[in-house]
């Protein structure tokens, strides 16, 4: 008998690479990073190169390992790497390595001389999003730069990158801007002699709404789990994820009683209460108390009173409710219950937050599909 549960439907991410991989005759790298977005990194991985995707795209240089360590072999790009890792590990098993400054190239080519082979890199150009990637100022330099470890045979230049800021408002006026700089980035590309094979912008939201961003590659991350960057579509996209839990405790309590801690809500009537086992510690937003939707006994309920640490409340009034019963937080929908969508707009956050949260050890994944 389970306690709480996280269900992945494996099918839902094959089915939605599909639908993304018909989008485009680009190659697309499905993002795993940050545990596959809460669905487990190698799982989702997996699925997602089952149902044609070309890459795989991580953060860090543990979750590349990681990869690798599962016996996944397919082209892997990380890109968030801090100085002092031992990158050498990374050259050594194939992954591929985003640059964005002088100093990292540094790392990258001592890391080629420790592995004894040519690192491939991906130099990314900060188009407007202030985060990472070379200014257009420092462009030039990481260019020459690369272009000469190139022609020392210490790395491969395959690939030319930039992030958007804005591209889940489709029509927004930056997401033009970032292209045009985009595009003079790569003619300095050119202009350094460097002909990368690969040149990517598009994450999910642009390869849903903006063939003209997707080049050679694209970089779908939620939109393979079924979640759509775009509020208020779908895209025929599936919600992979569902987050559940049996009612632990219940008991009838009198109008007018304090509900958890600081009696942030207060019953209006006599009451069923229903405990649930699951709190801010297994991924449940506490700023999610008092607005959070759950479904129990086939009715949508609200969270009542503040999310605690390993449980929440349901007030369900008079209708019966029994220890055992199914509480669902959230899952595709399609019967009636909460999605991850309803629960970012609960707690006033996005559906990335909502799904990436359920990493806990307390709450097994289960996995459909495989």
């Amino acid at each position: 008998m389970w306690q709480a549960e996280v269900r992945v439907d494996l099918d839902a991410i094959r089915e939605n690479v599909s639908r993304l991989r018909a989008l485009t005759t680009a190659e697309l790298m499905a993002v795993v990073k940050a545990d596959g977005y809460g669905h487990g990194i190698v799982p989702a991985a997996r699925a997602a190169l089952d149902a044609g995707a070309d890459w795989l795209g991580v953060c860090t240089l543990d979750e590349a390992l990681a990869l690798r360590a599962a016996g996944i072999d397919a082209p892997v790009l990380a890109w968030l790497l801090a100085p002092g890792l031992p990158l050498h590990t990374g050259v050594a098993a194939d992954v591929d390595l985003g640059v964005a400054s002088l100093p990292q190239l540094d790392e990258t080519v001592e890391a080629s001389r420790h592995a004894g082979r040519a690192a491939r890199l991906h130099l990314k150009i900060d188009t407007g999003l202030s985060r990472g990637g070379a200014t257009v100022a420092d462009w030039p330099a990481l260019l020459d730069a690369a272009a000469k470890a190139q022609a020392d045979g210490l790395v491969e230049v395959v690939g030319v990158w930039s992030h958007f800021v804005y591209a889940d408002l489709p029509g927004h006026p930056t997401i033009d801007r970032q292209l045009a700089v985009f595009h003079e980035g790569l003619a300095m590309v050119e202009r350094a002699g460097l002909r990368p094979r690969y040149r990517h912008l598009a994450n999910s939201a642009a390869t849903l709404t903006r063939p003209d961003t997707h080049f050679d590659l694209v970089r779908p991350g939620l939109a393979v789990y079924g979640l759509s960057p775009v509020a208020g579509e779908t895209y025929g996209l599936r919600p992979a994820m569902t987050a559940r839990a049996r009612v632990m405790l219940t008991k009838r309590i009198p109008a007018g009683t304090g509900v958890s801690y600081g009696h942030t809500y207060t019953t209006q009537g006599e009451a069923n209460l229903a405990v649930v086992p699951l709190g801010y510690a297994d991924g449940v937003p506490r700023h999610a108390s008092n607005t959070g939707p759950v479904q129990l006994g086939g009715a949508r309920r609200t969270i009542a009173g503040r999310v605690c640490m390993d449980q929440f409340m349901l007030d369900c009034g008079d209708d019966p409710v029994a220890a055992g019963d199914v509480a669902t937080l959230f899952g595709d929908g399609s019967d009636g219950a909460p999605t991850a969508d309803d629960w970012a707009e609960a707690a006033g956050t996005i559906n990335y937050e909502i799904v990436t949260r359920f990493g806990s050890s307390r709450v097994p994944r289960v996995y459909d599909g495989e």
